[in-house]
């Protein structure tokens, strides 16, 4: 009987342990002034194109993760597992997550992958309607069909070394005549693994909304090694409300911010509402009747922050440069001797918050109390 009870001790503790785990990786950041910051993976695969997993298995990995939506972009021309799993209806992915998707209230929006050669490479169409009418030899052609959906398109792994060997993204003719006739919208700045500062450029430069995916194949926990602290690439999408269609006005208005290995990028005044948002900054006060003054900055997101000290002041404990832990606080202690009679603000580069190509965000924090 003892060693029953022992055993369900142990079944329940492992459980408990278990339900932590899946509590402590919902991934947070806090809403920003006017909007919600919603957590979106809009690039996933299944075994209904070169994924290996069920469409239920995305659903479950995006619940853990706290996502507020993906979307299951299947390859249309590519389908290597067709003999093992037919369906000649290219919907079939979607229909299978928006079903499993429901007692979870997460949202699953309606995408495809257009897999081409370059130029102009691959692109992920969402908000279609029917994935089968997309399916046309031209390529141009499936583009139109997309956005006579009402897609949203967007440029998949422009950096990927099997159609781009130095790693570098580059705007073809054909990319310059999809943005002119509005068939082209974003632009994938992190993809899987990888960042690319040229691709955020790029989108800087044609007005495209910045994304970040995971293009998840296999399972979200070996990828991005969740066990080990990692986390999936993410898109943060700040939306008026947290529907389908304030996603979809969001991603053509360009309000996203992309989150991956620390690294966050975005359009300067993206970033701007995401760090005002996530990081406060609090003047406590003289130490005593000394000229060193505390600051206090507490972080309420996951990133952990990089700040580089550029301004005029030195600190009484500590260099120029520090981190801001996820959910925590940091204390710092400005000198501010040279510059007492009137304090100027203390000046930053977020050295991981990446808004131009080698350009950081630039962080302003005033010392009046």
């Amino acid at each position: 009987m003892k060693k029953v009870n022992s055993i369900l001790l142990l079944c329940c503790l492992f459980s408990t342990i278990s339900m932590a785990q899946d509590t402590d990786r919902k991934i947070q950041f806090p809403d920003v002034d006017g909007y919600l910051t919603l957590k979106t993976d809009l690039h996933i695969h299944t075994i209904f194109s070169d994924g290996h997993v069920y469409p239920t298995i995305r659903i479950e990995e995006a619940v853990k993760d706290g996502l507020d939506a993906i979307s299951l972009t299947e390859h249309i021309e590519y389908q290597p597992w067709a003999k093992d799993v037919p369906h000649p209806d290219r919907n079939r992915s979607y229909e299978v997550a928006k079903e499993n998707a429901k007692p979870h209230n997460l949202i699953v929006i309606h995408g495809t992958e257009i897999t081409r050669d370059m130029p102009p490479g691959h692109a992920n169409a969402l908000f279609v309607k029917d994935v089968n009418k997309i399916m046309k030899e031209d390529a141009l052609e499936s583009y139109k069909e997309a956005r006579a959906q009402g897609a949203f398109i967007f440029w998949n792994h422009p950096n990927w070394i099997n159609q781009q060997k130095d790693a570098l993204p580059k705007v073809s003719k054909f990319h310059e005549q999809l943005i002119a006739n509005d068939l082209l919208h974003g632009i994938e700045v992190v993809n899987d693994l990888t960042f690319s500062e040229e691709a955020l450029k790029i989108a800087l430069d044609h007005g495209l909304t910045v994304l970040g995916t995971s293009d998840i194949h296999g399972l979200i926990d070996y990828q991005f090694r969740v066990a080990e602290g990692g986390h999936r690439p993410i898109c943060l999408v700040l939306a008026k409300e947290r529907s389908e269609e304030s996603i979809k006005e969001a991603l053509f208005a360009g309000r996203t911010i992309t989150w991956f290995d620390n690294i966050l990028s975005g359009k300067e005044e993206n970033m701007a509402k995401l760090i005002d948002a996530s990081l406060k900054i609090k003047v406590k006060g003289f130490i005593g009747d000394s000229e060193v003054l505390e600051v206090e900055l507490t972080n309420s997101c996951d990133a952990t922050f990089v700040l580089k000290n550029t301004s005029v002041y030195d600190f009484y404990s500590g260099i120029d440069w520090m981190e801001v832990e996820p959910h925590s606080k940091k204390t710092i202690q400005v000198i501010t001797s040279r510059s007492k009679d009137q304090l100027v603000p203390l000046e930053f580069e977020v050295l991981n918050a990446i808004v131009g190509y080698k350009k950081n965000y630039k962080l302003e924090v005033s010392l009046k109390q």
